[in-house]
């Protein structure tokens, strides 16, 4: 009998057990969501890793009566480190990332991280250069996560044995064996000096360094096996290996770099965050970059990925939901007619960001103007203002649609898009269709082109996986003429020649930030 290769792949709000065969065909996919756990008398958000647990080992074990899984390979979310106890498990709230500790937090985490620089040493840029990361807020960057369980819960975290990355954290539970891996553990972590290839001066002051497995390990290598108690209770073979694991946006952008040998693009992996990626030769941030929101990952291949991040889809669903709640009618595409008034009037915008901090305009604060007034997006929120525009269903989706091409023009550039660069639209967006077409209008002679993966995030993880499964001496590489992408080229919107006009408006209004 073929094996199957069994993808776990944990986002923010769904998660999700997906079966591929050897061909790379999904053959079945198991998903649901699950409600923060409150922690201490703050009620901060955590991630309930218990109940989790026992869903997907219930999940495997109903999908390995159907098809025989002989590889498991998981793919998460950013942002997430879990401190593991002696006994083997959590020992400390794995809290969410999303949770704002204030300007003081950021400040003392700052100190911290910046005591072993010379003195005189712009923190910040200084750490942005030597690890990749640059400064986000909330707890966006992993190590604030350790530091806030530093402060906040200081028995807990004196206690962990292990400090391990997200999907590290769920192939430790599924193996008993610990590692580092690099996708992850390079992507805006303050963790690990991409310029000495090893753990940083940041997780050395933060006592994590000695905890956190080395050398940093590739996605595809085989971490363990199922470890015999948790193969019955998942009722799978305690021979079904387990990969590494792989952060969710690195999975998606593996199809594409193994597919593309040779071609310069860039990967907008579109959802809750919009993620812009752009694969390098070498490491190295561009003369006036740092201090700015872009950073460097490593690709599965173990190479240097230039990022750009902002959280569009969570801009698209919070004003398409006040649009619809304000026009009577559900949020849709308004279609091209809509556009050249909005780009030619520059009279109403729709300004980020709704997690302040989060993307390419860290000093924005989200609202909406209309004939020069301000609408303060919490107001709006609270009924104690509204923009007419909002009314207008058809021509609010206009101006939301262009705010989301702005940001994301913004973030390309600081990925590095050059003449010949394509750019790939990939996840949620890909189905907005006006979206990508005043997108490709932006970007005059740069072609843009959508991608047909459904599920791109799993399928790179499958690849993983069957790339351990087969143990071939090509690696990942050898698995490039197995599969097909078809790109699909988007047509320009017509009557977008005012994008340009409307672009400099908008970043007159977040003060130049995206120049």
């Amino acid at each position: 009998m073929k094996r199957a290769i069994a993808v776990i792949d944990i986002g923010m709000t769904n998660k999700k057990v997906a079966v591929y065969d050897e061909g790379l065909r999904c053959l079945d996919a198991v998903s649901r969501s699950f409600e923060p756990l409150p922690v201490g008398d703050e009620g901060l958000p955590a991630h309930d890793l218990a109940g989790m647990e026992e869903w997907l080992l219930e999940r495997l074990a109903e999908l390995g009566r159907r098809h025989a899984i002989g590889a498991i390979a998981v793919a998460t979310h950013g942002a997430t480190m879990v401190l593991v106890g002696p006994d083997g498990r959590p020992c400390a709230p794995c809290l969410y990332y999303t949770h704002e500790p204030g300007p003081e937090f950021h400040e003392r985490f700052y100190r911290l991280a910046g005591a072993r620089l010379p003195p005189g040493a712009r923190v910040r840029e200084e750490l942005q250069a030597v690890t990749g990361t640059p400064e986000l807020s909330a707890m966006i960057n992993p190590a604030k996560g350790l530091f806030f369980l530093k402060e906040r819960f200081p028995a807990e975290y004196a206690r962990a044995a292990r400090v391990l990355s997200y999907p590290q954290y769920w192939g430790f539970r599924l193996t008993g064996r610990a590692a580092s891996e690099g996708t992850y553990m390079c992507c805006h972590t303050y963790l690990w000096d991409q310029l000495r290839e090893r753990f940083s001066s940041v997780a050395e002051a933060l006592g994590a360094a000695a905890k956190m497995p080395s050398p940093l390990r590739p996605s595809w290598e085989v971490l363990g096996k199922l470890e015999p108690s948790v193969a019955a209770r998942a009722g799978l073979s305690p021979e079904t290996i387990v990969t590494m694991g792989i952060h969710d946006s690195n999975a998606s952008l593996l199809p594409h770099i193994l597919k593309g040998r040779g071609r310069d693009f860039i990967l907008n992996s579109t959802g809750t965050w919009c993620v812009l990626m752009h694969p390098q030769e070498g490491y190295g941030f561009e003369p006036g970059e740092l201090g700015k929101v872009v950073f460097f990952n490593r690709s599965a291949l173990m190479k240097p990925v230039k990022t750009a991040i902002f959280l569009g889809g969570m801009e698209y669903e919070t004003w398409g939901r006040l649009i619809a709640e304000a026009s009577g009618r559900p949020a849709a595409d308004p279609g091209a007619l809509a556009y050249p008034a909005v780009l030619e009037e520059r009279s109403a915008f729709i300004l980020p960001e709704v997690v302040p901090g989060s993307g390419q305009f860290p000093g924005s604060r989200a609202r909406a103007v209309e004939a020069g007034r301000e609408y303060a997006l919490d107001d709006i929120k609270a009924g104690r203002a509204m923009p007419p525009f909002l009314r207008d269903e058809r021509r609010a989706m206009a101006v939301l649609n262009a705010s989301l091409v702005v940001q994301t023009t913004v973030a390309l550039a600081r990925a590095g898009l050059g003449k010949g660069t394509e750019v790939y639209t990939e996840g949620g967006f890909r189905k907005n269709a006006d979206y990508n077409a005043l997108l490709a209008a932006a970007l005059g002679d740069r072609a843009v082109y959508l991608t047909d993966l459904a599920e791109a995030t799993a399928f790179g993880a499958a690849l993983t996986a069957l790339a351990a499964l087969e143990g071939g001496p090509g690696g990942l590489e050898g698995l490039a003429g197995r599969f097909d992408v078809d790109y699909q080229r988007v047509d320009p919107l017509p009557g977008a020649a005012g994008f340009e006009a409307y672009r400099r408006a908008y970043l007159a209004l977040v003060g130049g930030a995206g120049e």
